[in-house]
């Protein structure tokens, strides 16, 4: 077992954190109100070898692993969250289109991915979808040599700002499921595509949103995959993408709790330093002790990715579980602060909402233990949905 990275994945991990220091920390609340990216930014984290390290050097990439890769995403997200969705999307969706997609269209994007030249985004979830992620309406139609795309894609990352995305559509049986859907990859800036952007109460330079496609014709080879079989092919990436959101959240959760151990020193209550009132030190104490082990969980996650092992129980472990803990932790944070950590002024409400749409997007923690469920025991896991279906008869 290896517990400590190795001397490049410590060059990695110090040139991330300098940077994300630098340049990312001190505005991390500034941005946090925009619904846009700063673009000079994503390029200058890909000037630096940071985003998708462990996409292959065929297309532009470094080769490296995906633990390097987590250390990357840890990093920056301890700085800035929302900064942490560029490394995300840059090794989910760049990996994505190095594998499935064309050589010509892999050759063409997967380097200006990881040159922070374009980013890729993820076209799956469908307004009567969630977490029926396979329900989807969004129609593909043969047209000639390739395909007309009909229908809307929401909740969609960098919905407005994505170059190109991977859109997952209904090419075989309405009523098929996972069967029947197909993908392909499709340039965001053509005539037919109309975007949005929500709202949110978080990550807002993510700019989550829908993508409305009115006869957008996508040539043949932009098919990813095999036609009507795409679904499951391509949806075991997102084991990958689970762990690296879990760093996410840790990297987050991690900044408030060092900001708080930093605080309770200096503040001063009944004539000493609160931290020596154990009502203060051990939520701490506790925080630290879950970190750690969540911290454990998406390295073993992320290197039996790289051994070639199965861990898709671990990925969904890291989805459900590190969310959820990390916005209790921030909570906490945000508490011992007392009166002032109720202002705007220190960024752990921030970090709360912003952490707070992973305990919804990517997989509901309910979705998660399904599948945790599923590789332990077997489809028997789900049999309750038969019973269901014959019960409503």
């Amino acid at each position: 077992m290896q517990f400590q990275p190795t001397d490049d994945q410590k060059a990695f991990r110090e040139t991330a954190k300098r940077f994300a220091t630098e340049r990312l920390s001190p505005t991390y609340q500034e941005r946090a109100s925009g619904h846009t990216f700063d673009r000079a930014l994503i390029k200058e984290m890909g000037a630096l070898g940071l985003i998708g390290a462990d996409l292959p050097e065929e297309f532009g990439g470094l080769g490296e692993s995906s633990v390097t890769s987590g250390l990357i995403v840890e990093e920056i997200a301890y700085a800035d969250f929302n900064a942490s969705y560029v490394q995300l999307l840059g090794s989910l969706m760049g990996g994505m289109v190095a594998k499935h997609a064309s050589k010509d269209i892999a050759s063409e994007w997967v380097p200006k991915v990881v040159s922070g030249d374009a980013v890729i985004g993820l076209g799956l979830t469908e307004p009567r979808g969630g977490s029926d992620a396979a329900n989807l309406i969004l129609r593909a139609e043969k047209s000639g040599n390739g395909w007309r795309l009909n229908g809307e894609k929401t909740s969609m990352s960098f919905a407005s700002q994505a170059d190109a995305a991977v859109v997952f559509a209904r090419t075989g049986d309405p009523d098929g499921g996972s069967r029947g859907v197909s993908a392909f990859f499709v340039d965001l800036n053509q005539e037919g595509i109309k975007r949005t952007h929500f709202d949110d109460i978080g990550t807002k330079p993510v700019g989550r949103g829908s993508v409305f496609f009115d006869d957008v014709f996508v040539p043949a080879e932009n098919m990813m995959a095999e036609q009507d079989r795409a679904f499951g092919t391509i949806m075991a990436g997102f084991d990958y993408s689970r762990a690296l959101i879990g760093l996410e959240c840790l990297g987050a959760a991690q900044a408030s709790v060092d900001e708080t151990w930093a605080y309770v020193q200096e503040r001063e209550a009944f004539g000493a330093p609160i931290v020596q009132y154990q009502g203060v030190s051990f939520p701490l104490a506790e925080a630290e002790t879950q970190l750690t082990m969540m911290r454990q969980l998406c390295y073993y996650t992320l290197d039996l990715r790289d051994r070639g092992l199965p861990h898709t129980s671990q990925a969904a472990m890291c989805k459900w579980y590190l969310p959820k803990t990390a916005c209790e932790i921030l909570h906490q944070c945000l508490i011992l602060h007392g009166h002032y950590g109720y202002t705007t002024d220190l960024p752990h409400h921030q970090r709360y909402n912003d952490v707070l749409g992973l305990q919804i997007g990517d997989g509901t923690a309910q979705i998660q233990k399904l599948v945790i469920a599923r590789e332990k025991v077997g489809r028997m896991a789900l049999q309750y949905d038969k019973k269901a279906k014959g019960a409503s008869k």
